[in-house]
């Protein structure tokens, strides 16, 4: 059933494919209004920010393992251990927002995704530069489906019992 707005029956909203919302950006990014490029430098500037908090916390962490003394070679083995873990986090974050992602792939790196979380913050600011994160890949599949319903909907025009035949 649709809503309708009381006036003759008429439907509030446009008929067809809805857009998905996005975090953070709901459906603005379609037209780009409602204070969109205010909500990407405010999420630029607060990815930054927490990926630099994050990094002052690990650096906090790293401290205590110095001030532990267990060695040299876990202190090594933990930095080489978050520098991977945020470069494929930042490279699957950054996939992510083109292509939709396996929800298998998703779950099995959920742990590695957890420990290289700057990677993925990292990832979050950079893509703000040029877009909402994931816009591109929502602004295809709506365009997609637009197409799709306005191929669906589109009348043919005439009486078809009129229609030529082919011989």
């Amino acid at each position: 059933m649709s809503a309708e707005n009381g006036k003759n029956g008429t439907p509030d909203t446009a008929a067809g494919p809805r857009p998905e919302p996005l975090r953070f950006y709901g459906t603005t990014w379609v037209d780009h209004d409602q204070g969109y490029l205010a909500r990407r430098v405010g999420l630029a500037v607060g990815s930054l920010a927490v990926a630099a908090a994050a990094c002052f916390v690990l650096r906090v962490a790293y401290q205590g393992l110095q001030i532990a003394d267990i060695g040299s070679f876990v202190s090594l083995l933990m930095i080489v251990m978050f520098a991977i873990c945020s470069a494929v986090a930042f490279r699957h974050t950054w996939s992510g927002f083109t292509s939709r992602p396996d929800p298998d792939r998703q779950a099995s790196m959920r742990g590695l995704l957890a420990i290289g979380f700057v990677g993925s913050l990292l990832a979050y600011f950079f893509r703000t530069f040029t877009e909402a994160p994931g816009e591109q890949l929502h602004r295809e599949e709506y365009e997609k489906a637009r197409e799709e319903y306005e191929k669906r909907t589109t009348r043919r025009s005439g009486n078809p019992s009129k229609k030529r035949r082919r011989k």
